[in-house]
């Protein structure tokens, strides 16, 4: 019987298709090629990044100002640097700087890192977190910032009236609220108090932790009426707050300061500083101080500066505040070096 026409015979040789000159590995990598690439792709892309020249990253944008904030809450306070950036930026053109930029940070390392790789140039900071930065980073001061018509304040370390604590070495054993690391007032200077008085402090797990016999515990309590809070509540023992925050009805209620009484206080210290990065073009660091100390004059400025956490004009850096920066920086240290 012959075969099937619609079945080739078994000794004929099934028809080829014709082959590309390309292998179909060449064609199409494979999955496991595709992979090594992807793999390989990022120590290319950081062997690229070793053999360039170690400048700043903003070294071919000299025209650029970058102000820098350390914050909790980015949008908001970009907000609040925004306008008074804008009012800047155009009175320096004589310098080069035609464009502002905002760059946050998320604490002082990072803003400290920034610093030194030529990133941000100008930042707006709290005078203790200020010190930090020129410990870290080589930042220089350049005015006092003058806030709500105050360019300086003091600490205040307070309990209720009927807690029996009468000075700060009452509190040995006891607890109190500072409010965040980067205060001057409610952190800073208070702590360094307690370390003058032959305090040692350990930080607690929660308020109803107690310290070791002979130190004082201390918590984070984040906001002025927490502070406030917890001590009315006896939750902590005392609280730590500044002199302008304990006159304002919102940090403090008036039916909560009926019940406290303050035990200790510090001296004045600088409210807030702005400070420029230790290598900023000199022509750019003395016009930016230019611009800043006349904008308190300036009508143009007012809201601006308003939206600037408040400012109300910048003050230059005098004998008297300089000696204040330069104890404040020693207190920094001291806090970092014993309790942080």
């Amino acid at each position: 019987m012959r075969p099937s026409p619609r079945q080739p015979s078994p000794r004929t040789p099934l028809p080829r298709l014709p082959q590309s000159r390309l292998s179909p590995a060449r064609l199409q990598p494979t999955r496991m090629r595709m992979r090594w690439l992807r793999a390989l792709l990022p120590c290319l892309a950081g062997l690229a990044a070793a053999l360039l020249p170690a400048s700043p990253l903003r070294a071919g944008e000299p025209h650029v100002l970058v102000l820098g904030r350390i914050s909790d809450d980015p949008k908001a306070h970009y907000e609040q640097l925004r306008p008074l950036l804008d009012y800047v930026v155009p009175r320096m053109a004589d310098v080069g700087i035609t464009e502002g930029r905002i760059l946050m940070a998320r604490d002082t390392q990072q803003m400290a890192s920034y610093l030194r790789r030529g990133r941000v140039d100008w930042v707006t900071e709290t005078s203790a977190n200020a010190m930090r930065l020129q410990d870290r980073a080589g930042a220089q001061p350049l005015l006092l910032t003058e806030r709500n018509g105050a360019g300086t304040y003091r600490s205040l370390v307070f309990v209720r009236r009927d807690s029996g604590i009468a000075s700060l070495d009452d509190l040995r054993g006891r607890s109190v609220a500072f409010q965040n690391t980067s205060s001057t007032s409610a952190y800073i200077l208070p702590a360094v108090q307690l370390l003058q008085h032959g305090l040692p402090l350990q930080i607690l797990l929660s308020p109803r932790d107690r310290p070791v016999p002979g130190s004082v515990g201390y918590l984070f309590a984040r906001s002025e009426l927490n502070i406030a809070t917890w001590v009315h509540k006896r939750l902590v023992d005392a609280g730590t707050i500044s002199n302008l925050d304990w006159d304002n009805p919102r940090r403090i209620p008036p039916s909560y300061r009926e019940d406290f009484r303050v035990i200790a206080e510090s001296a004045d210290y600088p409210r807030a500083l702005e400070v420029v990065r230790g290598d900023l073009d000199p022509r750019v660091r003395e016009r930016l101080r230019q611009v800043l100390q006349e904008a308190g004059n300036d009508p143009d400025a007012r809201e601006a500066l308003l939206q600037f956490f408040g400012t109300t004009r910048f003050l230059p850096i005098d004998a008297a505040t300089d000696a204040s920066l330069r104890e404040l920086r020693g207190d920094v240290i001291r806090v970092r070096s014993e309790v942080e």
